[in-house]
């Protein structure tokens, strides 16, 4: 029997999706986004052999990885290891990872030209194999946890994929807005479509929770954030539930988390996410007031306190947990983990926030 058509283990530990659908939780789920990563020397030691985009690519060693920090800490998630620049990969462009730089596009989109160089179709087949890492990583875990999928999202893959990497301004991507509204639409339209595709692909292989990174929303204003990112964030939610539903297939949990976004709380609580993520320049108190009592609130510790004493870090999650409360709440930081933070600050948030409440 191959793992496609094998049952999925039963899961042990529920927390986090009960957590999500507003159940009641017997502890704070926690899990910390880019939890499997450069801080583990495990994980350094796999990319000492295979280059970034080979272990993406290769389910065997995305499970390994994917698998690493849940052998050392006390974690309520996992989440399956790639990266949100598959899909302009899929979409034909090349991206490398340059160490101590991050990625790459040795030929960016230089102009709405550029647009018909993308070739959508067949890219969700060219992705198959995160969907092979996911339903080969339900069995691995036979339970433990719930598994995460994700996608970047529309405004932030754009942004690569013009700006040629990671961009503190993204005056290129912004001023196609300007300069090109029309080839923004049909480029923003394709990579939903794309999203779309690669989220449903992952609930069919096995994903239990999902989650969409808008991480370039800090580089918007509000009213760019509502005008050029929000439409988007809300057709995804939306499409996926049709194509699911015209297929008997239930949807699973979703959270939107764009980073630097606070000012829209209430704006992205209409988008039909059941959990929204928060960064740490949100206050909770007032998160949980923009956004009502039917919305579930991740975040939000600052990374950079990770690198404090373990006194600190208990004394900071045990506030930050204590503010959020136990309802409708999933423990994380307001970003991804940094390469440089000590392993024991992990286990010291891990288990403060599971004994703060």
């Amino acid at each position: 029997m191959s793992l496609s058509n094998k049952p999925f283990p039963a899961l042990k530990n529920d927390n986090l999706l009960r957590a999500a659908r507003g159940e009641a939780v017997d502890r704070v789920p926690v899990w910390v986004m880019r939890q499997a990563g450069r801080y583990l020397p495990e994980f350094q030691e796999v990319r000492k052999k295979y280059d970034f985009f080979t272990v993406c690519r290769t389910p065997e060693l995305a499970c390994e990885v994917t698998m690493q920090p849940l052998r050392r800490f006390d974690l309520d998630a996992s989440i399956i290891f790639s990266d949100i620049l598959v899909i302009p990969q899929a979409l034909g462009l090349t991206v490398e990872m340059h160490p101590g730089k991050g990625p790459v596009f040795p030929e960016p989109l230089s102009g709405p030209d550029d647009i018909a160089r993308l070739t959508p179709d067949g890219a969700v087949e060219r992705l198959k194999y995160v969907g092979e890492a996911i339903t080969m990583m339900r069995h691995l875990l036979d339970g433990k946890v719930p598994l995460i999928g994700f996608s970047g999202a529309p405004w932030t893959l754009m942004g690569y994929m013009i700006e040629g990497g990671g961009s503190q301004t993204m005056s290129k991507a912004k001023a196609w807005i300007s300069d090109h509204p029309e080839a923004t639409k049909k480029l923003l339209d394709l990579l939903t479509e794309i999203i779309v595709d690669y989220l449903e692909m992952q609930v069919k292989a096995g994903a239990q929770m999902l989650q969409i990174f808008e991480s370039s929303a800090e580089r918007l204003s509000k009213e760019e954030f509502l005008t050029v990112a929000l439409p988007y964030l809300k057709a995804i939610p939306l499409k996926l539930r049709q194509k699911l539903q015209e297929q008997n297939i239930e949807c699973v949990p979703m959270t939107i988390f764009a980073k630097g976004a606070g000012h829209s709380l209430r704006e992205q609580a209409q988008l039909g996410y059941e959990v929204i993520g928060i960064d740490w320049t949100v206050d909770p108190v007032v998160a949980r007031q923009e956004v009502g009592d039917n919305i579930t609130l991740q975040g939000n510790l600052d990374p950079q306190d990770m690198y404090k004493s373990p006194d600190e870090i208990t004394t900071l999650t045990k506030e930050m947990v204590q503010k959020f409360g136990k309802k409708r709440y999933i423990a994380n930081l307001g970003h991804g983990i940094t390469p440089q933070t000590p392993i024991e600050s992990m286990s010291v948030f891990c288990d403060t926030v599971h004994s703060a409440i």
